[in-house]
């Protein structure tokens, strides 16, 4: 087997038959109705190949290829179940495992990077990787101080490859939005390709694991390794074991999928107002659920910082006062700050009690003390907002996302999506309480100052 595939040429052609595959199948179906066979049977057909050859594709080019494929996979929730189930085991691959490198690269590498001595480094290394993902890949290995690590590196031509496949994918991106509902695809892919400098510089992913690590050394639910050693193209940290959460996903007991969910909301918004920095790559191939110090409980282990957000002051307090509002049914000040913060453009109008009523659906998991996330909600939410005939998908069309927010609410959206995979009842509105600046305003008068400045702004903007 080769290594990454690195000439743009092998490449774009790969990826730019996957749409042909899918104008092809489609012809391919239309020929098995003409002889007889029923549309429901045609269509589950059609989109087991269509998986099939999507994710083959994706997984052995790896680069960003692999990493659409991780992105898409958080979103499976939102798909109808008559054409999820096909889709959910090879997107589920996508999270865990890719072709691996040959052995003689990743040692060609480990020379390079480590010197030629890098073996002595190491009391044992194993050359079979032990998980393969969009850049590089991870081998087990023990340090000579006698400590487990795990050992990534970079696949050479990474940062090509990746922004070539990004480049190709969003010339038929069109194509690809009917998999996931109510989603643009486009700028999902220009948001992957804007990260991709970032990811590729292990430097600062240790930077934010140490940083991490430190914040939550005493955590009773959270584990983050600690950074061992970082060249360029190699970093080793500490060893973790656990259950992957994609397994849990697929039969993990009602207890783990529960504690799952309660630590991975926690996490994600906990992270930014005690670290200054957002996760942002929150597929299950990240997360392990294992035993608690006490071995009573669980904790959960989170892997791979390539991509952060960096939020000096935690996640934007316009977040926490735009959804405690529209709990409490203020219209007129939702708008006011929506429009303020640049989600309503100055050249569009629209009625605040329409607005409000488009978000309240999508906010219902913090209205209640818990919430049991389904892919079954998650579903008709993107029902909602991806028919062209309701007036959430008019109303939708006419809001703004600005730049600044692109990568909150990605990551947002995709912790909901492994929460709905994970079927897990999350007690959502506590961990917003404590870590959302703006959820909650102790002091009434600055309640009302707050609300008088919504209604403010649309008074100056009428």
């Amino acid at each position: 087997m080769s290594d990454l595939p690195r000439k743009a040429v092998t490449r774009t052609a790969k990826l730019a038959a996957l749409p042909l595959g899918f104008a092809g199948r489609a012809t391919w179906g239309l020929g098995k109705r003409i002889g007889g066979k029923s549309a429901e049977i045609v269509a589950r057909e059609l989109q087991q190949r269509t998986a099939e050859q999507l994710f083959k594709v994706l997984g052995e080019l790896k680069g960003g290829a692999m990493k659409f494929g991780q992105a898409l996979s958080v979103f499976e929730s939102a798909l109808p179940e008559e054409i999820a189930g096909p889709y959910r085991a090879a997107l589920t691959k996508l999270q865990e495992a890719a072709p691996p490198m040959p052995t003689r690269t990743v040692h060609s590498v480990l020379e390079e990077r480590l010197g030629e001595d890098w073996r002595e480094l190491f009391l044992s290394f194993e050359d079979k990787p032990s998980a393969a993902a969009s850049i590089g890949q991870v081998h087990r290995a023990v340090w000579h101080d006698g400590r487990e690590v795990a050992v990534k590196v970079q696949y050479p031509g990474a940062g090509d490859a990746l922004l070539s496949d990004l480049a190709q994918l969003s010339r038929f991106a069109r194509l690809l939005g009917p998999l996931i509902p109510g989603m643009d695809i486009k700028p999902l892919i220009s948001e992957l390709r804007d990260r991709v400098s970032e990811e590729l510089d292990y430097a600062l992913e240790a930077q934010a694991q140490r940083e991490h690590a430190a914040e939550f050394a005493d955590d009773p639910g959270v584990l983050v390794p600690g950074v061992v050693h970082q060249s360029d193209q190699v970093l080793v940290t500490e060893w973790i074991d656990g259950i992957p959460l994609s397994e849990v996903i697929s039969g993990g007991t009602p207890e783990e999928r529960d504690r799952a969910g309660q630590l991975l909301a926690r996490f994600l918004f906990s992270g930014p107002a005690r670290t200054g920095l957002l996760h942002a790559d929150p597929h299950p191939g990240n997360f392990r659920l294992l035993p608690d110090d006490d071995g009573k409980g669980w904790r959960l282990g989170v892997l791979d910082f390539g991509t952060v957000d960096r939020l000096p002051g935690g996640l934007p307090e316009t977040i926490g006062a735009c959804l405690r509002m529209t709990l409490e049914g203020e219209a007129e000040a939702v708008y006011g700050l929506l429009r303020e913060e640049g989600f309503v453009k100055e050249s569009i109008d629209l009625d605040p009690e329409a607005v409000l009523d488009y978000l309240l659906p999508i906010i219902e998991p913090a209205e209640v003390e818990e919430f049991t996330f389904t892919r079954g909600w998650m579903r008709t939410q993107a029902a909602r907002i991806a028919d062209v005939r309701s007036p959430a998908h008019q109303l939708g069309k006419q809001l703004n996302l600005p730049p600044a927010y692109l990568l909150i609410h990605r990551v947002t959206l995709s912790t909901i999506g492994v929460l709905c995979q994970l079927n897990a009842t999350v007690r959502l509105r506590g961990e917003l309480e404590e870590w959302l600046p703006g959820f909650v305003v102790e002091d009434t008068a600055e309640a009302e100052e707050e609300s008088a400045d919504g209604a403010a702004v649309l008074e100056a903007g009428a």
